[in-house]
């Protein structure tokens, strides 16, 4: 899969709603590999793996380029020994709300209680369903990216996040 990628990330208020409201949920496992003008991420969610290469966003982080390959579990082994940093540990939630499903992301280790989601979307200017879970919009702050959560971890600054998404 490749093209361009449009979505908007967004804090998950307190409660845990959306565990309730998702149709699938998985475990997912991802490290990154150094690259030069873009992001290389090995990602297994749970019997799958994935390798993924994403160019740098020119719109604030609404949009950008992806290609997107399913790989080997053992690929996806040997690639993360090429990852630095170590990995970003999570359980995704899927939900549906309107005509689009929102990616739930619990993230665990030193990123443990933030809670984020994302929408994909078709085009930038497209409207959406918000569930009532979601919150304030991050789309674009370089501090919730999981690539920049294994060197800045999310213990290290939640006092800066709103307390409603602590």
């Amino acid at each position: 899969m490749s093209g361009l990628e449009i979505e908007r990330k967004f804090l998950v208020r307190r409660g845990g709603e959306y565990r309730d409201v998702a149709f699938s949920a998985s475990h997912i496992q991802q490290g990154y590999i150094p690259a030069m003008g873009a992001t290389v991420r090995v990602r297994v969610r749970d019997d799958h793996a994935f390798l993924t290469i994403k160019g740098r966003s020119k719109d604030g982080g609404l949009s950008r380029y992806e290609f997107e390959k399913e790989i080997t579990l053992d690929e996806a082994r040997h690639l993360m020994k090429l990852c630095q940093g170590g990995t970003i540990d999570k359980h995704r939630f899927l939900v549906n709300s309107g005509n689009h499903v929102f990616e739930v992301d619990e993230f665990h280790g030193d990123n443990e209680g933030l809670v984020l989601a994302e929408v994909e979307l078709s085009n930038v200017a497209e409207e959406y369903e918000k569930p009532d879970f979601i919150g304030l919009e991050v789309t674009g702050d370089a501090r919730f990216y999981n690539s920049h959560l294994l060197t800045n971890p999310y213990v290290a600054w939640k006092d800066t996040v709103p307390e409603e998404y602590r």
